[in-house]
């Protein structure tokens, strides 16, 4: 039987979600350059592959964290996913803004969170990990027990795992950069020569791309 890491990465190139652009590379928030983008807001266009991933994500939230009391999602690519998931699951939903609202109330939170209440994280996508872990942060600080985060796609990068190491935070992702471009050079969507360079990227992205 297939895995549903393979599942999730054939979709992903089904839909076209995963973009490579070595020439022009896309430039990240943390200054990377990245020759590959991957877009998992493409997935809220498709129904069946947005009801099978909520759908896992769900099940890998129950089997890890029967105790959950609040689905927390990631602004704002995880905001879709999460409420869904919690919808799935029966729970209260919430999601987390990158830093407090300059309006209004000031929230950096959304949504009702209890004191000490059980949450699980959701994120559309994992790469450095710092929005990720700071939106953690931003909960714990709330008073939330955040028991974990589950994630769509992860790039594996060392700095990422070992943030979230640090930080104690258990991660889960349905899929990985690994499994995707060994995917992707199976179904032809990538080269032999696309697959050396995305490797090379992948263990090396805070250098790549800056001396050529």
């Amino acid at each position: 039987m297939e895995s549903i890491e393979r599942k999730v990465a054939k979709s992903l190139l089904d839909i076209k979600a995963v973009l490579l652009s070595p020439e022009k590379p896309f430039k990240w928030a943390s200054g990377w350059l990245s020759p590959i983008y991957c877009d998992n807001r493409k997935i809220l266009s498709y129904p069946e592959f947005r009801e099978n991933v909520c759908r896992w994500m769900a099940d890998n939230i129950l089997s890890r964290y029967p105790d959950v009391e609040v689905i927390a999602g990631v602004a704002t690519g995880a905001i879709a996913h999460g409420a869904l998931i919690a919808h799935m699951l029966g729970k209260p939903f919430i999601y987390v803004r990158p830093k407090p609202k300059d309006h209004g109330t000031g929230s950096q939170i959304e949504g009702i969170l209890e004191p000490h209440a059980k949450v699980v994280v959701v994120e559309d996508l994992i790469s450095t990990g710092s929005s990720s872990l700071a939106a953690v942060d931003a909960l714990v600080k709330a008073g939330a027990d955040v028991k974990g985060m589950v994630a769509i796609f992860s790039y594996n990068f060392n700095q990422s795992r070992r943030a979230f190491e640090n930080a104690d935070v258990e991660l889960n992702t349905l899929t990985n950069y690994d499994t995707l471009i060994d995917v992707a050079h199976e179904t032809g969507y990538v080269t032999e020569a696309d697959l050396g360079m995305l490797r090379e990227w992948r263990y090396s992205p805070s250098t790549w791309g800056k001396n050529e």
